[in-house]
């Protein structure tokens, strides 16, 4: 006689009014919920964050507008992540630093504060705002900036020393690490507002229309996206091979095939000459299975956000839709969903249902430098 599995023995002693929990003790409870299946990936809407510090945030304001924070003044974070075009810069392919081309998309800062992973290649830790920002100011591909030129630079501007003491106390000076983190708190703040989504699933059954709701069941049903797109961003923070084919500019254009082949050379990736396409993850980690893999993005505000992919290579959401109902691209891990055109019609209405208003954010006016005292250098 088999003997019977903790789960049947918690159903046998309900039905005889027993409790389970007391009879079995601990450890038998937690095999019974071992045994139990792991809920479904699914949406969530977006969670209120803990507001950060005011002073901070006004600080970092003004340091994400000023071009001062680059090596030689040419480009703030804003020039390529510009409030205008959904704080991303709107091209395929970003600019990077001046003499420069970068070889993938500049992406969007909507929600950061929420992401699991940061960069395409999903190479630093979601919860290290800080980290991200260093690397954007200090990378020679985007800002070519040094930390302690950047400080100095700061404390020169009155307005700024002020602000620093502001937020970190009277007598602190401005200092180039802390720098990176008062740019990240203002971009914590870069949050979406009003997404017709959240509405609907906070129990606002009218905020959805039917076509955006079909297309939230072929989302969640035959489509499978949300396997991949879940949680309050819609991503799970993995690396995913989807065949995604290069932008031809890649490689079309020497500038960005140096920088491609920089970061590999900086990264450590072995035989990296021989590479012409963008390998993603595996430049990073060296391990084959790598190879291709790249971070799942947000689906919020894409309405602002075009065009699409680590590497911008489609302009439209219909075109996003038809690549993943063909299976994706060579190389990928993708199977071909076999959607209808009115199936496909209805997946990007509810696309478009996750975005909402914008952040409101205007530019502020860039203090001067100023002379200083004199010894107090």
């Amino acid at each position: 006689m088999k003997h019977p599995t903790p789960r049947r023995l918690a159903a046998a002693m309900a039905s005889m009014g027993m409790a389970a929990g007391v009879l079995l003790g601990g450890l038998a409870v937690e095999a019974i919920a071992a045994e139990a299946p792991a809920a479904a990936p699914d949406i969530a809407p977006l969670p209120e964050l803990k507001p950060g510090k005011e002073a901070m945030i006004e600080l970092g304001k003004y340091l994400f507008f000023d071009t001062r924070l680059s090596g030689d003044w040419g480009v703030s974070c804003a020039s390529c992540h510009d409030p205008a075009k959904g704080w991303g810069d709107g091209a395929p392919l970003s600019k990077g630093y001046p003499s420069t081309e970068y070889f993938r998309n500049s992406p969007t800062l909507f929600n950061t504060a929420h992401k699991k992973t940061f960069l395409w290649d999903g190479r630093l830790a979601g919860n290290d705002m800080g980290t991200l920002v260093r690397d954007m100011i200090t990378e020679a591909h985007t800002m070519n900036a040094d930390g302690r030129i950047v400080q100095e630079r700061m404390k020169q501007v009155p307005e700024y020393v002020a602000l620093w003491e502001k937020a970190f106390g009277a007598g602190k000076d401005p200092y180039g690490p802390s720098t990176f983190n008062v740019v990240g708190e203002f971009v914590k703040t870069l949050n979406s507002q009003n997404a017709p989504i959240d509405k609907y699933l906070k129990g606002d059954e009218s905020a959805l229309s039917a076509e955006a709701k079909e297309g939230l069941a072929l989302f969640r049903g035959k489509a499978g996206c949300v396997a991949c797109h879940n949680g309050p961003i819609l991503s799970d923070g993995k690396r995913h091979r989807t065949g995604v084919p290069e932008h031809p500019d890649v490689l079309g254009n020497p500038l960005r095939t140096i920088t491609l082949l920089r970061h590999y050379a900086t990264s450590g990736m072995p035989n990296y000459m021989n590479a012409r396409t963008d390998v993603g993850f595996y430049a990073i980690s060296k391990d084959p299975a790598d190879m291709g893999r790249f971070a799942t993005p947000s689906l919020r505000e894409l309405k602002h956000t075009a065009p699409y992919m680590h590497n911008g290579v489609f302009a439209t959401l219909p075109a996003v839709v038809d690549f993943y109902d063909k299976g994706g691209g060579q190389g990928g891990a993708l199977k071909p969903l076999n959607l209808s055109d009115a199936e496909k019609a209805s997946l990007v209405a509810f696309l478009e249902s996750l975005s909402g208003d914008p952040p409101s954010v205007q530019a502020p006016k860039i203090p001067d430098f100023k002379l200083r005292e004199f010894g107090k250098n």
